[in-house]
């Protein structure tokens, strides 16, 4: 089911994207802690995506 599985992170992306994005203007520094988690959560989401399209 790994089609379910990057419909999923991919929701998690679009959520850690969206929440950086928010939270941008108030609080900086969160903001810059969530960027490393959103790099490593694309990067699966990349793996999850060749997977994919590989198999």
């Amino acid at each position: 089911m790994m089609g379910v599985a990057l419909v999923v992170i991919l929701l998690l992306l679009i959520s850690i994207l969206f929440f950086i994005r928010r939270i941008w203007s108030g609080d900086r520094l969160s903001a810059y802690l969530f960027v490393p988690y959103a790099a490593w959560v694309a990067f699966a989401t990349l793996l999850n995506a060749s997977l994919v399209w590989l198999n």
